[in-house]
């Protein structure tokens, strides 16, 4: 077992009570510290288990368990990253990932930006960039394997924050996306993750 460090950004509260704070260490929570800033109350954690996917699939399932009115937005974690932000996560200077980028150093053969790219200040899809770095060694598979898992779980998350705002639309674009782009997610789970 090892331990893992995340945040779980909350929505249905913004506040919290001793009273809820309660129930959430209770259902399972006691490895974790609630907060809040800007308006958005949040868990960090400190988790114990095989791996960070499992760790916070754990830890959003004890947040059901407390009935406490709050539900889990996101993992706080962002899948679009800046060039700065990929040279920090990769443990290689921004000049370096800038060469990447341009094709000066490198194999080659870097992600192209996911969006912002007409403003010029592109963005890069964190998950592109983990498979490229894992398949030329500069980051473990381990590392895009868990980028993976966890974009994934912040999909469902976002796909089932979705259902409750806007159930009809949601319900229709569901519908939608299996005649296009094949079958539906409406059975999805945070266990498929």
């Amino acid at each position: 077992m090892t331990e893992f460090d995340f945040t779980l950004i909350l929505s249905g509260i913004r506040d919290f009570t001793d009273k809820q704070v309660d129930a959430l260490y209770e259902a399972g929570c006691d490895d974790a510290t609630i907060a809040q800033r800007y308006g958005r109350v949040y868990m960090t954690f400190s988790r114990e288990s095989e791996s960070m996917p499992k760790a916070i699939v754990s830890a959003i399932e004890d947040v059901k368990k407390a009935r406490v009115g709050a539900s889990v937005r996101r993992v706080d974690t962002c899948n679009l990253v800046t060039k700065s932000e990929i040279a920090r996560r990769i443990g290689k200077s921004r000049e370096l990932v800038g060469k990447y980028v341009s094709g000066e150093r490198g194999p080659g053969s870097f992600p192209a930006p996911g969006c912002n790219i007409v403003e010029g200040q592109p963005l890069w899809y964190w998950c592109e960039v983990t498979y490229w770095a894992s398949a030329n060694d500069i980051i473990r598979e381990e590392a895009n394997q868990e980028a993976h898992r966890i974009s994934a779980i912040n999909a469902i998350l976002e796909l089932e924050n979705f259902k409750l705002i806007a159930p009809e639309n949601t319900a229709s674009l569901l519908r939608s996306s299996c005649q296009c782009c094949g079958p539906s997610l409406e059975g999805e789970s945070l266990q498929d993750a």
